[in-house]
């Protein structure tokens, strides 16, 4: 993209502004960048999911978690550049911005694919997910006990929920129940979420992957990402495949990254 414009969206959401009104100005400082921004459509339960248009843009960077997620319900087709999202090693911090649009611009950088999880119950749609795709027991510490299946395999497991993360969502709430990091493109992890047992499993798991409640015991939820979709009953099924991928800037290829605005340089 050397020597032609270069056309930037920035999505931010509202636990976001900050950190967007710094990577909106730094990318209208440099010479051939075109700067959009739009805000990440709600993802409440209960309302239609609508999608960020980035039909025109050569690079995405969404700036926070609440602007990372809202990628799922349509994911673009450049790569996208994660700014301050908690999303770990695929996280850039605001410092890294004139790094990030110095490599995109240059075609200076390396990208992870990430599956995007199509979710359906009973054979019907219900949204899309980026990081993970959990059911959980509406009513706190309540057991209830669920199935998970792949390719031939299957198992249950007695626990207050289940969570089927991606690569990218095992930084998050499926590592802090104790399940396994993945690199790009091993997988899904399905872990227990309080299991009623003392040494329970995780499972690494090729798509697709079902999912089940197996006892009418308690109200479960359906959750995509931080979502709430819909309370599920028992022997339903859940199916989750890939549907889509999404192609993160890896921070770790940009180059030095430059000074915050505040004068400290940010160290990897």
């Amino acid at each position: 993209m050397s020597g032609a414009s270069l056309s930037v969206l920035v999505v931010d959401a509202d636990d976001s502004d900050v950190t967007a009104d710094a990577v909106e100005r730094r990318a209208t400082e440099r010479d051939g960048v075109d700067v959009e921004r739009v805000s990440a459509p709600s993802r409440d339960a209960g309302t239609d999911t609508a999608s960020v248009d980035t039909t025109d843009a050569d690079a995405v960077f969404a700036v926070g978690e609440a602007s990372l997620l809202a990628l799922a319900a349509d994911p673009p087709a450049c790569p996208v550049v994660v700014v301050d999202a908690g999303a770990g090693r695929y996280d850039a911090s605001t410092a890294e911005v004139d790094a990030a649009i110095d490599a995109v611009a240059t075609d200076a950088y390396e990208t992870a694919p990430h599956p995007v999880l199509g979710v359906a119950v009973d054979g019907e749609p219900v949204g899309a997910a980026l990081a993970d795709v959990s059911l959980v027991t509406a009513e706190p510490a309540r057991i209830s006990e669920y199935g998970v299946a792949s390719d031939g395999w299957s198992e249950t497991v007695r626990a207050d929920g289940i969570v089927v993360a991606t690569p990218l969502g095992s930084e998050g709430y499926a590592h802090a129940v104790d399940g396994p990091l993945l690199a790009p493109e091993t997988g899904l992890t399905a872990v227990p979420i309080s299991p009623y047992a003392m040494h329970a499993d995780t499972w690494v798991l090729r798509p697709p992957v079902s999912l089940s409640v197996e006892r009418d015991e308690a109200a479960v939820s359906l959750l995509l990402d931080d979502a709430v979709a819909r309370t599920v009953p028992a022997a339903v099924p859940i199916s989750i495949t890939v549907a889509g991928r999404l192609s993160i800037a890896a921070p770790q290829t940009f180059g030095p990254a430059t000074e915050t605005d505040s004068g400290a340089s940010a160290e990897r």
